[in-house]
């Protein structure tokens, strides 16, 4: 089912072009705060949720700090508080999709599954069906990931429950760098101006300081955004204030509407940047790996031979595979998990072992050689990944980054299986890459169990084709 648009001629324009036409006006206008770290996007954006006339412009500052990262993004969690009905606990959205006149937006079907088992975490669409505090952010999405893969979005509604439950909500889902949290909430509400704006910027300085214990009046939202701030100084995040308004300096700046406004005000909150990931190998020493496996390839059938290259400098321990193709379909792969030797001596011992050793298909002959491409990947160390559930597990997975390794014991047997980051391509799917995996470990595809153990880990990769380049 797909959540009709409750909003759209309210809050925002009904029309997709006027909308589409608001939406890009209010992030061209916007101003950039510069971020801690260039190449580190936001993990959680604290934004307004009234009337695009009202809060669309402070809204689309934090928006716009994520134009450099639309392609690293690829889930988004928003929580914000409900307005129209009382809910005990976190409301899942029970439906497919949400419309606006601009089209759909997924709903997250694989974060909802993760989070569902949570005591305080119920499905209940009549909460979402009339609420604006959602709602209002999907047109500003939909026109960043305008012409892109749009991201999976979870959004949730928060009544009565406590921050700290909703904190272990957001420890579930915190995700990697491809994840966004997104806090939908307005400051005080229906002040006189100076008497609001004095009460706002006392409650930003407390946002700053990462001051949980927020209450109502405060800020409408004040149940997730102090489970955020306390996910924040958990996790030692940084925070910046993007900017600050209320309904008096926007659409309401009128001598009427400045005896009633709504505070709105804009967060960015970074995590440390990660140490890099890369193993430290470069063009050459990669075009390197890929002539030694050939070299083993040639050698190990018996084809016209090809030299060794000089490779002193790669003889620290290393994990690889090789992989062999005839005309883009497989012809055999082999490889090491776990360094256990010179990576060197691992790719020429994979390569041979890929030409005449892999079981699913006939050894490779010396004719045949010569027509094979090589591709060499280096495998960075595999790291646990833990999880609540299946669904948890498969969320966690990041599609074209992540190698899977898994592992259960089952009747007294052990089974153990790979793939590659490359597997992507074929099974974008996360629950179809799952299933293939299993399969590949000689377990059924339905197959799950309090046993499974799994382990990711990233590649780099080194081909003929790029060394040609």
């Amino acid at each position: 089912m797909a959540r009709p648009p409750a909003l759209a001629g309210r809050f925002y324009a009904g029309d997709a072009a006027q909308l589409a036409h608001d939406v890009d006006a209010a992030l061209a206008q916007a101003t950039v705060v510069q971020a801690p770290a260039a190449d580190t996007p936001p993990k959680v954006l604290v934004l307004p949720h009234a009337g695009h006339v009202y809060s669309g412009g402070m809204a689309a500052q934090g928006y716009a700090l994520l134009r450099p990262h639309l392609q690293r993004i690829r889930k988004i969690v928003i929580l914000g508080p409900t307005h129209r009905m009382s809910v005990q606990g976190v409301a899942l959205p029970g439906v497919g999709s949400f419309a606006t006149p601009l089209g759909s937006v997924e709903v997250d079907s694989l974060a909802a599954h993760a989070v569902a088992d949570l005591p305080f975490v119920v499905s209940l669409p009549q909460a979402h069906a009339q609420e604006h505090c959602l709602e209002v952010h999907l047109p500003f999405i939909q026109r960043l990931w305008a012409g892109q893969d749009m991201p999976r979005v979870l959004p949730l509604l928060v009544g009565a429950v406590s921050p700290e439950d909703v904190a272990r909500l957001l420890a579930r889902i915190w995700g990697g760098d491809d994840t966004l949290i997104l806090i939908s909430t307005d400051l005080s509400h229906f002040h006189p101006y100076e008497q609001a704006r004095q009460m706002d910027l006392a409650t930003c300085a407390q946002v700053l300081a990462l001051g949980v214990g927020l209450n109502h009046q405060q800020a409408c939202g004040a149940t997730p955004l102090n489970a955020a701030l306390l996910q924040a100084r958990t996790r030692g995040l940084q925070v910046q204030q993007l900017g600050y308004c209320n309904s008096g300096d926007t659409a309401g700046n009128t001598p009427e509407g400045r005896q009633r406004v709504v505070g709105y005000a804009s967060f960015a909150l970074y995590e440390h940047a990660a140490p890099s990931a890369a193993n430290g190998l470069d063009a050459q020493a990669g075009a390197q790996l890929v002539q030694l496996a050939r070299h083993g390839l040639h050698r190990a059938t018996a084809a016209e031979p090809v030299p060794a290259p000089e490779v002193v400098a790669l003889s620290a321990p290393g994990a690889s595979f090789v992989t062999l193709t005839q005309a883009g379909q497989l012809r055999g792969c082999i490889g090491s998990l776990q360094a256990h030797r010179a990576l060197h001596d691992d790719v020429l011992a994979n390569a041979q072992a890929a030409a005449l050793q892999d079981p699913r298909f006939a050894p490779v002959t010396a004719q045949e050689a010569p027509t094979l491409a090589v591709e060499v990947s280096v495998l960075t160390a595999p790291e646990p990944l833990p999880f609540a559930n299946e669904s948890h597990a498969l969320w966690q997975l990041q599609p074209h980054v992540h190698g899977v390794i898994f592992s259960c014991e089952h009747q007294g047997r052990a089974y153990r299986s790979t793939f590659l980051p490359q597997v992507w391509a074929q099974l974008p799917d996360p629950r179809k890459f799952m299933a293939q995996l299993k399969r590949k470990a000689g377990l059924p595809a339905d197959h799950w169990s309090d046993a499974v153990r799994l382990s990711v880990y990233r590649v780099q990769k080194f081909t003929e084709a790029d060394h040609a380049a």
